[in-house]
């Protein structure tokens, strides 16, 4: 419990001063702002070793796409993944909810740095221009669009089936996707308290290469995200 507390504040506060010294950012080119993302990462990444003792394993390095065009799929349990993974790869393209970019600074900063929301309960202008914008954000840049197909948080023992928007991103982009497993769920919880001297690990798949019928691929790279994930439990 007072390990829970002190995270929450420490890691929090840190967020929040990150955030305020990378202000003047926002009238900066868009690396500077990106800069400030890697730092919230690494940061997440210290709280939970020297505050929780909780320790990140890297699986899969070896499979990282390079020298290509690709889009992340990842499974989604946590917060943890959305701050952690800007360390691994060059500052992800986030898709997100609408409203989080309504959120003071906070959303500012989604704006800077080129996130692609929408708003999953209405049908808009907007919402219907989202794969013009996706493709136009993935064609002017070398960053990876980053995707969560569960389309939100769940827990570790859940299975949700992945959401069709992953497979019309995969048709749309005609780029390969990289799969990726993650487990955080089970030491930062969707509800809950966190957990202490466990192990977060982060599993980097092969790819899934362009080319496949979209329907197949979307069998493929739930089945694959799911394996690795039961191996991990």
């Amino acid at each position: 419990m007072l390990r829970n507390l002190l995270f929450s504040v420490i890691f929090f506060s840190g967020i929040v001063f990150i955030s305020l010294i990378f202000l003047p950012a926002l009238i900066l080119p868009q690396g500077a702002v990106l800069a400030g993302g890697k730092l919230m990462g690494h940061w997440t990444g210290l709280c939970l070793r020297y505050i929780l003792s909780v320790r990140i394993k890297i699986l899969g390095q070896e499979n990282i796409i390079l020298n290509k065009k690709f889009f992340i799929a990842a499974s989604h349990q946590s917060m943890f993944e959305t701050f952690y993974l800007q360390t691994i790869f060059n500052s992800p393209v986030f898709i997100l909810k609408k409203e989080l970019t309504l959120i003071p600074i906070f959303g500012w900063y989604l704006k800077k740095i080129g996130s692609i929301s929408i708003d999953r309960n209405k049908i808009t202008k907007d919402n219907l221009n989202f794969f013009d914008d996706i493709k136009k954000q993935i064609n002017k840049s070398e960053r990876p669009l980053i995707i969560f197909p569960q389309a939100t948080r769940v827990r570790p023992d859940e299975r949700p089936p992945f959401k069709k928007g992953v497979s019309r991103l995969y048709e749309e982009l005609k780029i390969s996707c990289q799969p990726i497993a993650i487990n955080s769920g089970y030491v930062w919880p969707k509800k809950g308290f966190k957990t202490s001297n466990k192990q977060i690990t982060i599993s980097i798949l092969p790819l899934i290469d362009y080319g496949i019928e979209k329907d197949k691929f979307v069998n493929d790279l739930q089945n694959r995200i799911y394996t690795e994930l039961d191996k991990m439990n």
